[in-house]
């Protein structure tokens, strides 16, 4: 057992017989555009947890978007025959499974590829996505740190492959409401992660196990041994590998908050403070907050707040909001979290609004996030058209949003240090610590590097 993952390790090191960095690969254009009565193929990478509702999506697009899943792809052998399974039940096609996601790059029968691996991989697997020709789905937030969202915005260009991001979509008639001047001029957002996150414990560092390919799951991330509290899921709670619950369950709120707010740039100015109460220290390995106040502040003076409470904590709002959105405007405010209501200045009962659990099923509420109208369809309808303007949420857009988190952490991580930011050059003002955290400090572990130019 030692000695095959010795192989694996020198294998993957080597990187011997599959081309990485585009040498190789060949790019589409939107010249060349699927037509509308071929079948796509997709790769559905990392298909443990969150790669499930991937799987559930295509699956359920097979005759309304011809879409087949050819390949799924994990570096932990242990969900190949779950998600196997499922795509057969669901779609009655068995898919290829593979570890490597070079081998699915280099598969010219596959079009798109769809990423819910962790953070960390997400920018590199995305350019090598791009330069393979491939269109990209990818799971919020888009990136680990700003330097890798801006790589991947400039690789979607470059190779003129759509990419699309899996932040909940910010749409409908609460931003109608919100955009029209339904509430006067909206001058702040408050965005909400109240989940309960109890401590998961400490582990010896010890042997992976035979189904996990581990250097290839560390990737671009630094090598440390491995340690059963640090992969799976948990990888979210270490600086190394993960962003915190702000950089988790975060970028959909912040994503909502930025789309209210109409800002397509970055702040000027932050600060973000916390700590890791309720826990003992000693009795668990997380390096990430789970509390965490974070600020923002726009170059028209607009704010942008978010909490982040992972302990013991009431609900906000009428709507007893825990994950979701507070707006303020000068003529009065919205809550905005599963359905929405917009109240008139110090009125009680609200004058606008929509409550959808009791307007439809859960299963219809599945429906909406995985299939027509959702963004998955809204992804495969723009391979057909070539029409990147007709993204529902467009990279260049989950960089803005997954970067208020990066922000926020840079900031925590400097032990709340007021942060100035350029963003036309995504880099702060007369600030060489904070420059320091747009990218790893440490670099790239090769071969996983992510290159200054895509």
């Amino acid at each position: 057992m030692t000695k095959r993952r010795s192989f694996i390790k020198k294998s993957v090191l080597g990187t011997a017989g599959i081309a990485i960095g585009g040498a190789g690969f060949s790019s589409r254009s939107f010249d060349s555009v699927i037509g509308a009565n071929e079948r796509i193929n997709i790769s559905v990478i990392g298909v443990g947890g969150r790669g499930s509702a991937h799987l559930s999506a295509y699956c359920g697009m097979k005759d309304s978007h011809n879409v087949r899943i050819l390949n799924i792809c994990d570096v932990d052998e242990m969900f190949w025959p779950t998600a196997v399974k499922t795509v057969q039940e669901r779609s009655g096609f068995t898919p290829s499974a593979e570890w490597d996601m070079r081998k699915v790059f280099a598969n010219k029968d596959i079009h798109a590829v769809s990423f819910a691996t962790p953070n960390f991989w997400h920018a590199l697997g995305t350019i090598w996505a791009c330069q393979a020709g491939k269109h990209v789905y990818v799971e919020k937030p888009v990136s680990y740190n700003i330097f890798e969202g801006r790589k991947m915005v400039e690789a979607g260009i470059k190779y003129k492959v759509h990419i699309q991001h899996g932040s909940a979509v910010a749409a409908g008639e609460a931003m109608d409401c919100l955009h029209s001047g339904g509430i006067g001029d909206v001058y702040m957002a408050r965005g909400l992660c109240l989940k309960p996150r109890e401590s998961f414990g400490i582990a010896p560092d010890a042997e992976p196990p035979a189904s996990l390919h581990y250097d290839m799951w560390l990737g671009p991330a630094p090598w440390r041994p491995y340690n059963a509290k640090r992969t799976h899921y948990n990888w979210h709670w270490f600086w190394d590998t993960g962003n915190g619950d702000t950089g988790n369950q975060g970028p959909h709120q912040l994503h909502a908050a930025r789309v209210g707010l109409k800002k397509d740039e970055h702040p000027v100015w932050i600060c973000s403070f916390g700590d890791i109460y309720g826990i003992d220290r000693n009795e668990c390995a997380q390096e990430t907050p789970n509390t965490q106040t974070s600020l923002f502040k726009y170059a028209d003076g607009k704010m942008l707040v978010f909490d982040t409470r992972g302990r013991y904590t009431n609900a906000e709002g009428s709507n007893n909001t825990s994950i979701g959105n507070l707006f303020y405007g000068t003529e009065g405010y919205i809550e905005y979290s599963g359905g929405w209501k917009a109240f008139r200045k110090w009125e009680k009962e609200p004058f606008a609004g929509a409550n959808l659990k009791e307007k439809i099923s859960q299963q219809d509420l599945k429906d909406l996030r995985g299939g027509i109208g959702s963004s998955f369809a809204n992804f495969i309808e723009v391979i057909r058209s070539g029409r990147d303007q007709d993204l529902i949420n467009p990279i260049l857009g989950g960089h803005y949003s997954a970067s208020l988190a990066h922000l926020a952490n840079i900031s925590y991580r400097l032990g709340g240090r007021e942060l100035h930011f350029d963003g036309t050059k995504e880099r702060f003002i007369n600030d060489r610590d904070a420059n320091t955290l747009l990218t790893r400090p440490e670099g790239y572990r090769k071969p996983y590097i992510i290159p200054d130019k895509v």
